[in-house]
């Protein structure tokens, strides 16, 4: 990770007295703070026990993946003024209100084509509900990101702050509905003039289960290919999709550390199928692996399949055999039987039949057998 450069070799002005925090102060108690990164620990993962959300981090952590999400994801005529290609992350952190590190948090620097920089602020959510405040707390973010870009000088040529794009990366089941711009979580009429002195925030939003599989074939960057690891709900589907992760790393070499994590994450996929099975560290020996348990797993479908049939067999072969002699018992009784007295019987289940059976010997007629039902 690179620290953060100088943006403008102008005089640069004194912090603003408002932009200082008191000395009796500490930001990590107000909502957030930022802090310099430190070393990664390694992360050991098996299909039994993925470690998911850090996984996603070192995924995200590298600039050139993160070009392809702004590209693919983020798109828009104004990504034209930015060099992805420059992407840079910042040593820096955003802690949540608690003080509690967030590895998720990560900021990037992008040299603009018009001189200067902007910012993108990329948190991974992994929640399993969306968090409503996300807007309030992106403002907080932001402001403690020019803090400290203000206090270490690092403005625009002409003075002014660099401009900030706030990413929300989402992964949980439940669609995400949160207000996504902070005004929408004020509690102002629409024509008070008190709107022009509140502050506000947008975000974007990737919703990872909000795209289809289609939309997301046609995109051709990891990360789409991420998101639909993240939602193939069989493993006949997991297979196709590591014979494509397969082809894309044969196409980019250079993506060494992103094809452990694709290993990683698709041996956890994997789980369900292979409880407490060791994940290999190859690509290929995690899709022959794979493939290896379809075929089992599809057997054993076949198996329980065969099973289920027959045992539904039996069942309806003690139906069928009730049902004949419950007929016998009525024309016995009754004499020849009304189709309808038929069809009752044959559309009966064995509880009922049995039911009608005790009747028989006292029953007068054919209605007071059926009666009441």
């Amino acid at each position: 990770m690179q620290p953060l450069r100088n943006a403008g070799a102008h005089a640069e002005p004194e912090t603003p007295r408002c932009l200082r925090a008191p000395a009796c102060c500490n930001i990590a108690t107000l909502c957030a703070s930022l802090r310099f990164a430190t070393h990664e620990p390694p992360i050991i993962v098996t299909a039994a026990n993925p470690d998911h959300d850090a996984l996603y981090h070192r995924f995200f952590s590298d600039p050139a993946i993160v070009a392809q999400l702004l590209r693919e994801f983020v798109a828009g005529p104004w990504l034209d003024g930015l060099d992805l290609d420059g992407l840079e992350r910042v040593n820096t952190k955003l802690h949540a209100d608690t003080g509690e590190q967030r590895a998720g948090d990560m900021v990037w620097r992008i040299p603009r084509r018009d001189g200067g920089d902007a910012y993108v602020m990329l948190l991974l959510e992994f929640q399993s509900t969306a968090e409503r405040w996300m807007a309030l707390r992106m403002l907080v973010y932001a402001g403690l990101l020019w803090q400290q870009l203000v206090r270490e000088k690092r403005l625009l040529p002409d003075g002014k702050l660099p401009p900030i794009l706030p990413v929300v990366l989402y992964n949980g089941d439940p669609r995400w509905k949160a207000p996504r711009a902070l005004q929408d979580l004020i509690g102002l009429p629409d024509d008070s003039p008190l709107w022009q002195w509140q502050p506000d925030m947008r975000y974007h939003l990737i919703d990872e289960g909000a795209f289809t599989q289609g939309d997301l074939e046609r995109r051709e960057g990891l990360p789409a290919l991420l998101f639909r690891l993240e939602n193939s709900p069989n493993l006949t589907q997991l297979v196709g999709l590591a014979d494509e992760v397969m082809a894309w790393f044969a196409s980019h070499p250079a993506f060494t550390a992103a094809r452990k994590v694709l290993v990683q994450l698709l041996g956890a996929a994997m789980a369900p199928y292979a409880p407490g099975i060791r994940v290999p560290d190859e690509l290929l020996e995690v899709r022959n692996m794979l493939a290896t348990r379809m075929e089992k797993w599809i057997e054993e479908s076949k198996q329980q399949g065969r099973l289920e049939g027959e045992q539904l067999g039996e069942q309806r072969g003690r139906q069928s055999g009730k049902a004949a002699l419950l007929l016998r018992l009525l024309e016995r009784r009754f004499g020849v039987l009304p189709d309808w007295a038929r069809d009752r019987v044959l559309a009966a289940d064995t509880d009922m039949m049995e039911e009608w059976g005790l009747r028989v010997l006292d029953a007068a007629s054919l209605d007071e057998v059926f009666a009441g039902h």
